[in-house]
C-alpha cells in the first residue's frame, strides 16, 4: 500500500470528538495502569497526557507503596493502590478483583507504562482485555513483550487496542533480533498488526503507524529531544485520552503521534533541541489541537 505521510491536513479527514457543551462523563473516564516502585513517574505522565487530551475523568492504578504520593501530584485523578510483586510491580491475583472494579465504566484503558516486565504484567493485561468488552485499549511498553504467545486471543478483540512499541519490544514480540527491526521498522510494524489484528504505532526516529489492513502513515518525527526519559509514556497518555474521547483508535494513534511530535518541535524551537524534558510535552497538546480546530474552521 502507498504511504501516507501523517500532516496536519492528513488528519483534517479524521475529526475528533470536540464538545462544546455538557459534561465530564461526556468525554470518557481514561484509566492508566502503570508504574511500578523503580519508576512510579510513568503514571504520572501518562496521566497528565490523557487529561491534557481532552479525557473527562482519570483513574490510575499502580503499586500501593507509591499511590499516596501519585495521588497528591495528580489531584485531578481517582488513584488507587495494587499489591505488590517482591520485584516491586503489581501482582497480577491479588490486583485483579479490584482492577475490574475500578475499571467498570472506563471507555479508554492504558497498561503498561512503567510497569515491570514480567508475567504477572501480561497475565493482568489478557484478564483486563478479557473482561471488558467494549473499552478501547492502548499497551505500552512492560504490556506488550509478552503478547505474541496470545495472538490468537488479541486478534479476537484486537480492532479496538493501539500498541505502541520500540524496536526492543517489537523484538520481543515478533520473536526477532532488535537489529532486524531496526533494519526494517515497517515491515516489522505490518506483520505486528496483521498477526494481532491491532494498530500498531512503531516509535522511533521515524514513527511508523499502520492499521490491521496495511495502510500505513510515516511521521518525520519531532526531532532529536523527544528521545528521553518518559517520552513514550506522554505518547501513550495522550492517545488513551484522545481514545476517552471518543476517538477511533486509529483516530487517536494518528492524532496522539502528531500532537507528541509537534510537542517536541515547539519545546525544541523554545528551549533548544536538546534537554527538554518529558513531562512539558503533553502541556502543548490543548494548544496545538485549539490550533488544528481554528486552522480547520479557515480551511477553504
Amino acid at each position: 500500500m502507498e504511504t501516507q505521510s501523517l500532516t496536519l491536513a492528513r488528519l483534517r479527514t479524521l475529526r475528533l470528538p470536540i464538545p462544546h457543551e455538557g459534561s465530564k462523563d461526556e468525554r470518557g473516564s481514561a484509566f492508566v495502569l502503570g508504574g511500578s516502585t523503580e519508576v512510579p513517574g510513568a503514571a504520572l505522565l501518562a496521566g497528565v497526557a490523557a487529561l491534557r487530551a481532552g479525557a473527562g475523568k482519570l483513574k490510575i492504578a499502580t503499586v500501593r507503596s507509591v499511590a499516596i504520593p501519585l495521588a497528591l501530584a495528580i489531584p485531578e485523578a481517582m488513584v488507587v493502590g495494587l499489591p505488590e510483586t517482591p520485584s516491586g510491580g503489581v501482582e497480577a491475583q491479588g490486583a485483579l478483583d479490584r482492577l475490574l472494579a475500578v475499571t467498570k465504566g472506563c471507555v479508554a484503558i492504558l497498561i503498561g507504562p512503567g510497569m515491570v516486565e514480567d508475567q504477572e504484567t501480561t497475565a493482568l493485561t489478557m484478564a483486563l482485555l478479557k473482561q471488558h468488552s467494549s473499552a478501547a485499549f492502548i499497551l505500552d511498553a512492560a504490556a506488550i513483550c509478552g503478547l505474541g504467545a496470545h495472538a490468537a486471543d488479541i486478534r479476537a478483540f484486537g480492532s479496538r487496542a493501539v500498541i505502541t512499541p520500540h524496536a526492543g519490544e517489537m523484538a520481543q514480540l515478533l520473536d526477532r533480533s532488535r537489529d532486524e527491526i531496526e533494519a526494517d521498522p515497517l515491515r516489522a510494524a505490518v506483520d505486528a498488526a496483521a498477526s494481532l489484528q491491532v494498530v500498531v504505532v512503531m516509535k522511533g526516529a521515524k514513527t511508523w503507524i499502520v492499521d490491521p489492513q496495511g495502510a500505513h502513515w510515516f511521521y518525520e518525527g519531532g526531532g532529536i529531544g523527544l528521545a528521553t526519559s518518559g517520552s513514550g509514556d506522554a505518547l501513550a497518555g495522550l492517545v488513551v485520552g484522545l481514545l476517552a474521547r471518543g476517538a477511533a483508535p486509529l483516530t487517536a494513534a494518528l492524532w496522539g503521534v502528531y500532537l507528541h511530535g509537534e510537542a517536541g518541535h515547539r519545546l525544541a524551537a523554545d528551549i533548544g533541541p536538546l534537554g527538554f524534558l518529558a513531562r512539558e510535552i503533553s502541556g502543548l497538546a490543548p494548544g496545538l489541537l485549539q490550533e488544528a480546530a481554528d486552522d480547520s474552521a479557515t480551511a477553504p
